[in-house]
């Protein structure tokens, strides 16, 4: 790799993107991809820029880039997927795009002439395919993820209770504004020739405030809640797995899944991280005195955790039954959907699941598990002062003992609160309040 020998802009880039939400990991894939992705001034800004959400006026600031010129760079970024922006208090703030859910997503989501897809489909593959990506994120059985499952409410148990934060129809009902765009993942697969489903590129369901971006941003166009109704139906029909933005507060996105395309379900499949997704809180139960062993429930599992095994263990026997590997089972029940005698069903898991309350719980903690919380905190890169308490911060979260008390159900609400404190002591409270309630657009 003679082209990556001594720091370059892409480099610091990639650091950037490495220090973020997510890990991105280093290596030759990762270098070409984001060289693809960044023209050396975009990269530069990116370097320079905060961390976190930030108005143009700080950005400019911070870099030291005129402000007319920035706002045309900054513009082409979002346009692009290479930064987030969101209206907040009136104006629009900025903050780089983590490799998931950004980079990924929003490239592979645009479209029109002239777009390089193919060749962007390949650089991701090749980085997403090599596995670092799963490993640096999920090898340590990290519980916070970017998405949750839905389950299908005619799959639960009749005496089980669904709360709305669990009902996709809820989180549609919830909102006034939607949008859907192409599925990243099968568009990626489209390109790659590995798309096996028949399912439809337009599946992407976005709501209220992230619907308005994308829609701004030309990675999805507007649609009706009857037309968001009618995409969650087709998706039912289908028998494809739903999952959402991991908060219980406005869930912003709605993902409509297949095993052969969705990245996410690949890293259970093919990399063995359960985790890349977090489970719904129910999870597959089988009857096995009315189970007829058709065997409809482990064909229609996406994620294989269902195997149709001899009864009484007996090779011989050609009457089989399902077994469910509850260590990966998502709870989604596509599997119940499929079963005509009623005989699988979703069950409360007797395991809490967390799933956070806002979008600021869900970065905070599932920063700290990867060990970024401190560009959160201390977003500045060019400042001194920020660095060396970043530098601090790292050093304290780095202890096992010190990560695994914070996340605990003992400590993990304490923790957030105290967060929302400093943040609001920093001048940034409204981040508290990102994505969870209606807001007037400009």
């Amino acid at each position: 790799m003679g082209h990556m020998v001594g720091k370059d802009i892409y480099q610091e880039l990639g650091q950037k993107i490495n220090n973020l939400t997510l890990r991105a990991g280093w290596d030759e894939k990762f270098y070409n991809m984001i060289k693809a992705l960044y023209s050396e001034e975009e990269a530069d800004v990116v370097v320079k820029m905060p961390y976190g959400f930030s108005n143009l006026a700080r950005v400019a600031k911070v870099t030291k880039y005129e402000p007319t010129r920035l706002r045309n760079i900054i513009e082409s970024l979002c346009e692009k997927g290479l930064v987030m922006d969101a209206w907040i208090n009136d104006q629009y703030y900025y903050m780089p795009s983590p490799i998931v859910i950004g980079l990924f997503e929003f490239t592979m989501m645009r479209t029109g002439d002239n777009l390089p897809s193919k060749e962007w489909a390949k650089l991701f593959n090749d980085y997403l395919m090599e596995g670092s990506f799963y490993r640096m994120n999920w090898r340590h059985g990290e519980q916070t993820s970017v998405e949750r499952t839905l389950p299908y409410e005619e799959a639960v148990a009749d005496h089980v209770e669904i709360l709305d934060y669990e009902k996709a129809s809820a989180i549609i009902e919830a909102n006034d504004r939607f949008a859907i765009g192409i599925c990243s993942c099968r568009h990626e697969k489209t390109h790659l020739g590995e798309k096996t489903c028949e399912t439809p590129l337009d599946t992407c369901s976005m709501f209220g405030d992230i619907s308005d971006t994308m829609v701004r941003n030309k990675f999805a166009k507007p649609v009706s809640k009857s037309q968001m109704l009618d995409n969650l139906a087709r998706s039912k029909d289908l028998g494809l797995v739903i999952n959402a933005d991991n908060v219980k507060n406005t869930a912003g996105f709605m993902c409509h899944c297949c095993g052969c395309c969705c990245n996410l379900l690949l890293g259970i499949t093919k990399f063995g991280y359960p985790n890349t997704l977090v489970t719904s809180t129910f999870i597959a139960q089988i009857d096995e005195e009315t189970c007829t062993g058709c065997g409809k429930c482990a064909k229609a599992c996406h994620i294989n955790a269902i195997e149709m095994i001899p009864i009484d263990n007996n090779p011989e026997t050609r009457k089989k039954k399902p077994k469910i590997d509850k260590s990966i089972c998502l709870g989604c029940g596509v599997c119940a959907m499929k079963c005509t005698t009623k005989s699988l069903q979703l069950v409360k898991r007797e395991q809490r699941v967390i799933h956070p309350e806002t979008t600021f719980e869900r970065v905070i903690l599932q920063s700290l598990e990867r060990g970024n919380l401190q560009y959160q905190i201390f977003d500045n890169p060019q400042s001194m002062t920020q660095k060396m308490m970043r530098g601090v911060l790292a050093g304290f979260f780095r202890i096992p003992a010190t990560k695994k008390a914070l996340m605990s159900d003992l400590l993990r609400s304490r923790f957030l609160s105290l967060m929302k404190t400093g943040i609001k002591l920093q001048g940034r409270g409204w981040l508290s309040e990102l994505y969870t309630h209606p807001q007037n657009k400009g």
